[in-house]
């Protein structure tokens, strides 16, 4: 009685709501821009393990057929090309994507948020290049999303936009139509650099990361926020919303800094500051894929041969699975408003964050510096998000303790299932 009633205030309060923010033209703008930038974020993050992968005999070698440590260059190459001009890339594309929301020219608006930025002095740091990497991605989300909702309204002002004849191709014709409203939106973003610059803060981006961005990292790096987002992404699943894309935004922005600050603390021979990361969630908590659903796959095998349709949706559903795709589980099984599999789909990621969280910060495991594919397979992402065998061995014990905590529940849902199955028999004779 009481989950019923818990069902049907969810799905009257909660789902329309959730689902007006999961289609949110900013945070979609925001979540595809990262989905772009993923592979080049990936390709960083495996480079940077190779130079400081930590085995000896490895480095030694390495160093000895180079004659030194030149052959770091290869990997400090592929990560000046992705983390170093992450910020960059992301003002651009978050803009592009929204003004195509718009039905507006998202080139332009890519283009004239790419300038924006650096006319907020994204090169007006100590080392020069400090703005353009994660450090500046904050930044670099808002400009995106201010100076294409800027450049989107004033494209529509037909006394500012200059008309060509009818002669004149296309793109020049649509070069000289972006022109003022591109000259009046960086403008404005020179301006206020301008004015920032006349109260003694020429660096607005160094100041911005050291008073908003590291503390809200310090904040959401807390075993309380770990819990909060493994608890939001099954819930919404559980109704059948994306938990994972509504939530990606938020994880990516917290993401890219948070890798990038632990690579530089173990650089410098420190440990990694951020426990609480993408790759900490997808090798950690969400094996197989949100509610970690390779431990109930694995358990239906174990204890629910009995129901025939359990098992047919679980035998097409294994492969995916191994590879954290779990789509054909959610709504084939169905774990979607299956009220009998809620409590073990939002419970275990809880128990997995508190073992994973606390294993890290009490040293048995080191933090995750690598962004594997989010297809990698359990306990393999677990060695590679790592670079160690320990952080393989939390992966598997996190898969056995899944597993323990689907088993009750398949069994409850297979006598469940077989007693429907009876009653319609009876209705039937």
């Amino acid at each position: 009685m009481m989950m019923k009633k818990f069902m049907n205030f969810m799905e009257q309060k909660f789902v329309p709501i959730a689902a007006k923010i999961g289609a949110q033209r900013h945070l979609v703008a925001i979540r595809d821009s990262f989905m772009v930038m993923m592979p080049l974020m990936i390709l960083g993050a495996l480079a940077v393990m190779i130079n400081n992968l930590p085995i000896p005999f490895f480095q030694n070698f390495m160093n000895q057929i180079f004659h030194g440590e030149a052959w770091k260059g290869f990997g400090g190459g592929i990560w000046n090309a992705t983390f170093a001009i992450l910020s960059v890339c992301i003002s651009f594309l978050v803009a592009y994507h929204l003004a195509n929301s718009y039905g507006k020219d998202g080139l332009s608006a890519g283009i004239v948020s790419l300038a924006s930025f650096f006319a907020l002095g994204a090169l007006n740091t100590p080392d020069n290049i400090a703005g353009m990497s994660s450090q500046g991605l904050f930044v670099a989300l808002i400009v995106g999303i201010v100076s294409a909702e800027i450049f989107t309204r004033l494209s529509g002002n037909k006394h500012l936009v200059i008309k060509m004849p009818d002669g004149v191709p296309p793109a020049v014709a649509k070069a000289f139509a972006a022109l003022l409203p591109s000259m009046i939106t960086i403008s404005l973003f020179a301006l206020v650099y301008a004015i920032f610059a006349g109260f003694n803060m020429p660096n607005i981006i160094g100041s911005f990361y050291e008073w908003i961005q590291k503390p809200f990292m310090g904040l959401a790096n807390s075993y309380g926020s770990a819990l909060i987002l493994a608890l939001i992404t099954p819930l919404l699943w559980f109704f059948g919303l994306h938990g994972g894309n509504m939530v990606e935004p938020l994880m990516q922005t917290l993401n890219a800094p948070a890798i990038e600050e632990n690579i530089r603390a173990i650089q410098a021979g420190q440990i990694a500051p951020n426990i609480v990361n993408k790759p900490f969630f997808d090798v950690f908590v969400n094996i197989g894929g949100t509610g970690a659903t390779i431990g109930l796959i694995i358990a239906i095998f174990l204890v629910g041969r009995k129901s025939k349709s359990m098992m047919t949706v679980t035998k097409l559903s294994a492969a995916p699975g191994v590879f954290n795709i779990n789509e054909p589980l959610m709504f084939g099984l169905p774990i979607v408003l299956n009220p009998i599999l809620f409590i073990p789909f939002i419970l275990t990621p809880l128990v997995l964050v508190t073992t994973s969280y606390w294993a890290t910060k009490f040293g048995l495991v080191p933090a995750a510096t690598v962004m594997p594919p989010w297809v990698t397979p359990p306990v393999i992402g677990g060695v590679l998000a790592t670079a160690s065998w320990q952080g393989g061995v939390l992966a598997a014990v996190n898969l056995i303790i899944s597993i323990l905590m689907y088993i009750p529940f398949v069994k409850l849902a297979v006598r469940e299932q077989q007693k429907e199955e009876g009653k319609s028999i009876n209705q039937e004779a």
